[in-house]
Order: structure tokens, then sequence, then C-alpha cells
């Protein structure tokens, strides 16, 4: 796969998407929001692929979007603006809805969009000198289509604040808030997020899958008889499929089930 914005290193059952824009801070452009689509699309189909690890390069994880491309946007019809924005919100979506799991190894700052690429994966691991900001408001922005996963990373009420304050706070901060699930020294960053990856990769690739989904599609919702009789569905079906029955029946065995041999 090749791309303009980024570079995708596939290891074993892990792809590392790496955002390869260092002169603008990572800052995404028309491009770098197809690119990102494209990899996370593509590799959500990727059979051999069981974890994603979404990275940076340079200084910065992501300063969110890059100030020529907003300078163009200025000129855009309403039309033109909505198309745009809707570009945006499927890179987001592409990353928050992969069926694989998604490790964001934040090595530096994320900011205003960045933020959004780092709420929308599953795990966050950050360096313990890492900021983060929703700094839109002192542009006169909103962070509009990054509040989904914002919002869902931080909670109602540090949303409240941090869209309105546009403070950057700092990774105690974000961890303290749930957004950072581990914050580490940047010696102890890679081998943080290969043990978390090599984690993923050792359980069953469907339950992952799986797993992941009833999160998405739980999180929120009233506990009625309708997801009651949902979640006893789900877990009927995947004990009856073929990684559910083999993983049961290689820890009777005391075996190794047969998807880590794959």
């Amino acid at each position: 796969m090749q791309y303009e914005t980024l570079t995708v290193d596939i290891v074993g059952h892990v792809a590392t998407v790496t955002l390869n824009r260092p002169d603008v801070r990572n800052a995404f452009n028309e491009t770098m929001i197809a690119d990102v689509t494209a990899a996370f699309t593509a590799l959500g189909a990727h059979d051999d692929v069981r974890a994603i690890v979404l990275a940076g390069n340079g200084k910065a994880f992501c300063a969110g979007a890059d100030l020529n491309w907003m300078r163009k946007m200025a000129g855009y019809s309403d039309e033109e603006n909505r198309a745009d924005a809707m570009r945006l919100a499927q890179m987001l979506s592409a990353v928050y809805r992969c069926p694989k799991p998604v490790v964001a190894r934040v090595h530096g700052d994320a900011y205003a969009g960045g933020m959004g690429l780092v709420c929308a994966a599953d795990i966050v691991v950050a360096v313990e000198t890492a900021h983060f900001c929703l700094s839109e408001a002192r542009l006169g922005l909103m962070p509009a289509t990054i509040a989904p996963y914002v919002i869902r990373a931080l909670g109602e009420q540090a949303s409240r604040r941090y869209f309105v304050t546009a403070e950057a706070f700092d990774c105690a901060t974000a961890q303290r808030l749930g957004l950072v699930s581990e914050a580490v020294s940047a010696q102890a960053l890679d081998a943080t997020v290969q043990r978390i990856a090599e984690t993923l990769c050792a359980n069953s690739p469907n339950a992952v899958r799986e797993c992941k989904q009833l999160v998405q599609d739980v999180a929120g919702q009233t506990i009625d008889n309708a997801l009651i009789e949902d979640t006893a569905v789900r877990i009927a079906r995947i004990r009856a499929s073929e990684e559910g029955r083999d993983g049961v029946s290689s820890f009777l065995e005391k075996r190794t089930p047969r998807w880590r041999d794959q």
C-alpha cells in the first residue's frame, strides 16, 4: 500500500500507520484525509492484520488541520465546505469503526483534529510529556466532526470545559479523564505499544472484532429487554463460532488455540 502522506508497515499481524508530514507537525489536508481513510479501510479488510498502531513522524503526533488547507477552505462555497467536512468525518469514522483494534502511539502533542484521531482509537498510549488541546474556539471554529469521539473519550463535563476554553492539558490530566490508557516515558513507549499489540494478537481475531463492536453498540444504551435479548443473541452466536468452540476446547484441553498458529 503506497500513500503520499503516511507510511504503512505490516510486521506479523500488526500494521503500523504513521502520519508522515513532519514539516507541518503532521497536520492533515485533503490528501492525508483521503490516505488515512483508504489505509484504515484496507487494513480493516486485511485478513492477516489483527491490530493497528496509529503513530506520527516528527515532533508532534498531529497538530490538526493544515493552515494552508484551512485558508483554501475559507473561499469554498457552503456546498463545498459541507463536502469537505464530510470527508473529514468519514476519515474519523474509518478509524473508529475499523473492525481491527486501533492503538494510538502518541509520542508528541495532539491538537484539534489530532485529538479526534486519538479519541477514535481504542487504546491510547502516550508519552508523559504530550499535551492535548481542542484549540478550535481560538480560531473562531468548533470541534464539530471530532465531537462524537472526543465526548465519548473525555466525557460530557470535561468536553464542556475544553471545547469552550481551548486550554491545553497535559498527559496526566488526559489519563485522569480516561482519554489516555497508559502514560509512559519516551523510552518505554515502543515497548508498551508492542506489549499491547502482542496481547491483542494473542486473542481470538473474531472475538476481538465482536468485542469492539459490542462496546460501540451497547455504550449509552438503555438496559431494556431489547438490549438484554441482543446481548444474549451475541454470546450464543459466538459460542457456536469456530473460534469460540476452539477457544473453549483449547482451554479445557490445555493446548494452544488454533488462531495463534496462523
